[in-house]
């Protein structure tokens, strides 16, 4: 059987787009988000001022990397753990109303979920339900953080 040139490049396009999906592809639904006070916009967002986990890998990289985007911590179901989770970004959506955020994983948590800045989770509970509950019910996706 001869492989061409164009079937050879459909190949390596197909085994792209596999290996794409599957870095970026990972998400979780039904998350439980709770809230903590990082404010980064108050300490020029200085991971080591806010004695955040990832500060070891990434407090060395520029102010726009830094401040990009929101803050959180990761510990949900779903993606990387450590050190493999630091820099990274997700897209999270309030699933009682649909707002989206894109945050960049900054810290780790326990709650089995993600501890969104505080900012961040306001942003996303458009409804108030989230401050009253103490926590938003979201889902997320990794996507990729355009640095």
């Amino acid at each position: 059987m001869e492989i061409t040139q164009r079937s050879l490049s459909l190949l390596v396009l197909c085994f792209l787009l596999i290996g794409t999906m599957l870095v970026s592809g990972q998400s979780a639904n039904k998350v439980r988000a709770t809230y903590h006070n990082y404010n980064p916009q108050n300490i020029n967002y200085d991971y080591n001022r806010a004695s955040v986990y990832c500060a070891t890998y990434d407090a060395n990289k520029p102010y726009s990397f830094r401040s990009k985007y929101g803050w959180t911590a990761f510990c949900g179901p779903q993606g990387p753990r450590g050190r493999d989770s630091c820099g990274k970004c997700l897209r999270v959506t309030n699933t009682a109303t649909g707002a989206q955020r894109t945050v960049r994983i900054v810290d780790q948590c326990s709650n089995g979920g993600l501890d969104l800045d505080v900012n961040v989770f306001n942003q996303l509970d458009t409804n108030g339900a989230g401050y009253q509950a103490g926590h938003l019910t979201v889902n997320y996706v990794f996507v990729n953080c355009g640095d």
